[in-house]
Formats: C-alpha cells, structure tokens, sequence
C-alpha cells in the first residue's frame, strides 16, 4: 500500500465530522457497475446517521493527505435494517452473534494499493475488540451476467472474498430497494450474504 495513504478507525460520534465527505465518496463510487445506484447526499446523510448514533459502529477511512478517497462501514447485525436481519433469523442464528460489514467504497484512481484488504483487517479487528461475535458477513448485489451496464473488464470479487475467508451461503438472500441509473423509480435487487464464521 503507498506509503502516503493513511487508515483511520471511527466510531458513533467521531463520525460527524466526515459524513458530507463521506456521502460524496459513496454517491460517486456506487454510480459504478454492480451498484448502478443513482443516491442522493439526503438520503446517504441519513442513511450514515445509523453509524453515527451506534457506539458499537466503525467506518474505516482513507486519507490521501486531507482527502478521503475510500471508506468501509461496519456494524453489530442487531442494529441494521429488517430486510438484513430477516434472513438471519430465519436461519436461525442469533443476531447478537453477527457482525456486519456494510459497504467498502474507494476511488478508482486507488485501487490495486492493498486498501480494500485493510478495511476488511480493521472492521475484523473492531468486532474482535468488541467480542462475543461468531460471525462476520457482509452481503453483494447479484446482477444478470449479460446486464447492459456490466463493463466487458468487470472481474467480480469472488476470488478476493474467499481469500479473505468468506463463502457464500445463497440461503442467505435479502432484497434492497434503490434506484439505478436512468431508472425512474426504486425497484428490489437481490442481495446474498458471505459469512466467516469466527474461531
């Protein structure tokens, strides 16, 4: 990773000072292929507000000098959305167990430095700290393979998943609703999680 980019850990209140810098960095990156998502810097200011009223929370951020150019957000399971918990419980695990790793966004001109592997090591290393969580997981978007907007260089990220320890369990599916761009209104999209179970 260039020796200029510095990881930084941030929790519940310390988060403040970042969210209009950190909503930018989201609408900006899930424009990309497989998000596709067409946000707003209302609807992420508010959707960063869970992080930022949970002392249990982290949000990994890069800097490259003042600026942020990626961001990773983590949290305890039982304070998410119904739509993440619901496959949860009714595959019987208990929610208090789970950890889980929300989004990772990071700036294209950054990619291939080694950062996407740290904010996986830093969100593992805050559930740690935390303890009492059997499990990590974090869930992906599944598109059809001849989508119009997949770029004929995408490369999923299966591959860096598992390497991270993470397979994925298809009886753990979640629906999401966004909007895509040029879409006009909100439509689901199939979620899947990936778990790690902890030693």
């Amino acid at each position: 990773m260039s020796k200029d980019i510095r990881i930084a850990r941030f929790s519940g209140k310390a988060i403040e000072p970042y969210i209009k810098e950190l909503a930018r960095l989201r609408i900006q990156v899930f424009r990309e292929f497989p998000y596709l998502y067409d946000g707003t810097y209302e609807y992420e200011e508010k959707y960063l507000q869970t992080y930022l009223n949970c002392p249990q929370s982290v949000i990994v951020i890069a800097f490259d000098g003042d600026k942020i150019v990626g961001a990773s957000t983590a949290i305890p399971m039982q304070y998410e959305t119904e739509e993440m918990k619901r496959p949860f419980i009714e595959n019987g695990y208990k929610l208090e167990e789970v950890f889980y790793c929300s989004e990772s966004v990071l700036d294209k001109n950054y990619r291939g430095l080694g950062i996407g592997v740290r904010f996986f090591e830093e969100r593992e290393a805050h559930a740690q700290e935390l303890g009492g969580f059997k499990h990590i997981t974090f869930c992906c978007v599944e598109r059809p393979v001849d989508h119009p907007r997949r770029p004929a260089d995408h490369v999923p990220l299966d591959k860096f998943w598992n390497k991270r320890g993470y397979v994925k369990h298809p009886e753990l599916k979640t629906t999401y609703l966004w909007k895509d761009l040029d879409d006009e209104v909100e439509t689901p999209k199939p979620m899947t999680f990936w778990l790690k179970h902890e030693s």
